[in-house]
C-alpha cells in the first residue's frame, strides 16, 4: 500500500493544532495546578477515548466518501442539517476566542495592541485560503507550526524539572480524579468540530474507500498522538512549576507556566506558542465549520473560499467590537463534550447501514468501544453542566 504521507499529515497536523488552541494551553495548566500529578490518569483515559472516538468517525467518513453532515442527512433527514448548525455556530465561537489568543500571542511577542495583534492574525490566516494551492498551504503550516509549538513545549517541560517518578505512579494510581476535567479536555480535543477536520481534509484530498483505510487509520492515530505529546509536555512543564511550590496566576496560568520555568526568555515564547495555537486553530475551525455547510447547496460549494475568509472576518470584527465572550466559550466548552458522543453515535449508525457504507464492515470491537464512549460521554457531559449550572 503506497501512502500520500504529505496528505496524510497534513490532515493529521490540522485536526491536532485545530485541537492545540489558547483553550487547550489553558485548560491543561488549570487542571494541572488542581489535580497535580494525578492529571496524569485524566490524561491517560482521555488519550483512549480520542482514540476510539478518532478511528471511528474518519474511518466511516472516508469509506463513505462524504462529510459528515451529509452521511447524518441519508441516516435520517435533517439530521445533518442540525449537525451542522449546531457545529458551525460553536466553531464560530471558538474562533472568536481563537482571534483573541492570536493577538494576546503577539502582544506578549511584540507589545502589539491586542486588537491589533487579532487584526493581523486574521490576515494572515485569510492568506492561505487566497493562495491558489491553499490545501498544501493549510497543510504545510499546520505541520510548521505544530512541530514548533511541540518543540518549545518540550524545552519548557524541561527546564521546570517535573517530578516523573510521580507522574508514572499516578497516571495508573492516582490521588485525585475529576470528571470534569476528563470530559474538557477530551471535548477540547475531539469535541464540536475539530475530530472532523483531519477527516474532512482527506475527502477533499481524495483519500477515500476502504483501499484506504489503512492510511486513515495512521493519519487518525498520528493526530490524537500529536495532540496528545502536546497535552503531556504542557502538563509536565505545569506540574513541574506547581511542584516546586509555585502559584500559577489565575489571569493567565499557562503564561504564568512558561515565565516561572524560564523567565523572561519563557514568557516571550509563550507568546509565541500562543499566537501558533491559536492561528492554526483560526485556519482549523474555519475550514471544518464551512465544511459542514458546503454541500448544501451547490452555490456554497462554488464560493467555498470566500465563505471561510467571511467566517474568519466575521469571528474577527465581534472580537474587536465585543471582546472576548467569556460566558459563550464556557458554554459551548461544555456542549463540545456533548456534541462528541451525538456525532460519534450518528457516525456508528451510518456504519451499519449499506446504502450510506456498501460492503463495509466495521470491526465489532470497534463499534462496541465507541457506544461505550457515547454512554460514557453523554452521562460525563451531562454530569458537568450540571455542576457548572448549580
Amino acid at each position: 500500500m503506497k501512502y500520500n504521507w504529505s496528505v496524510l499529515l497534513g490532515a493529521a497536523f490540522l485536526m491536532a493544532t485545530s485541537a492545540i488552541g489558547p483553550g487547550f494551553l489553558t485548560q491543561t495548566a488549570v487542571f494541572t495546578a488542581q489535580l497535580g500529578a494525578s492529571f496524569a490518569c485524566v490524561i491517560l483515559l482521555s488519550i483512549l477515548i480520542d482514540t476510539i472516538a478518532q478511528l471511528n468517525i474518519w474511518r466511516i467518513i472516508t469509506v463513505a466518501g462524504q462529510p459528515a453532515p451529509q452521511i447524518a442527512n441519508r441516516l435520517l433527514p435533517g439530521l445533518g442539517y442540525g449537525i451542522a448548525v449546531l457545529v458551525f455556530l460553536g466553531g464560530l465561537a471558538f474562533n472568536i476566542g481563537n482571534v483573541a489568543g492570536a493577538g494576546l500571542g503577539l502582544n506578549v511577542l511584540f507589545g502589539l495592541d491586542v486588537a491589533h495583534g487579532a487584526m493581523v492574525s486574521a490576515g494572515v490566516a485569510i492568506a492561505i485560503f487566497v493562495y491558489r494551492e491553499a490545501g498544501k498551504a493549510m497543510d504545510w503550516f499546520a505541520k510548521t507550526l505544530g512541530l514548533l509549538m511541540i518543540g518549545l513545549a518540550l524545552y519548557i517541560a524541561y527546564r521546570s524539572k517535573p517530578p516523573l517518578a510521580a507522574v508514572v505512579i499516578q497516571s495508573v494510581a492516582p490521588e485525585a480524579f475529576s470528571f470534569t476535567a476528563l470530559v474538557t479536555i477530551v471535548g477540547g480535543t475531539v469535541g464540536g468540530y475539530i475530530t472532523f477536520a483531519g477527516a474532512h481534509r482527506l475527502l477533499d484530498a481524495r483519500m477515500t474507500g476502504q483501499r484506504n483505510l489503512p492510511s486513515v487509520n495512521r493519519g487518525a492515530v498520528s493526530a490524537i498522538g500529536i495532540a496528545s505529546l502536546m497535552r503531556i509536555l504542557l502538563f509536565l512543564a505545569a506540574l513541574g512549576v506547581t511542584s516546586a511550590g509555585h502559584v500559577l496566576d489565575p489571569a493567565n496560568p499557562p503564561a504564568s507556566v512558561f515565565k516561572l520555568a524560564s523567565g523572561e526568555i519563557g514568557h516571550r515564547l509563550f507568546g509565541l506558542v500562543m499566537w501558533s495555537a491559536a492561528i492554526t486553530s483560526i485556519v482549523g475551525s474555519a475550514y471544518t465549520s464551512v465544511s459542514f455547510i458546503r454541500n448544501f447547496h451547490p452555490r456554497i460549494a462554488t464560493l467555498n473560499r470566500p465563505i471561510i475568509i467571511g467566517f474568519i472576518l466575521i469571528s474577527c470584527i465581534i472580537y474587536v467590537i465585543v471582546g472576548q465572550p467569556v460566558k459563550t466559550l464556557i458554554v459551548v466548552g461544555a456542549l463540545n463534550g456533548l456534541i462528541l458522543p451525538l456525532s460519534l453515535g450518528i457516525m456508528l449508525a451510518a456504519a451499519y447501514r449499506s446504502k450510506i457504507i456498501g460492503d463495509y464492515r466495521q470491526p465489532l470491537w470497534l463499534t462496541v468501544a465507541g457506544i461505550i464512549v457515547v454512554v460514557m460521554m453523554t452521562w460525563m457531559g451531562f454530569q458537568t453542566i450540571a455542576q457548572l449550572l448549580a
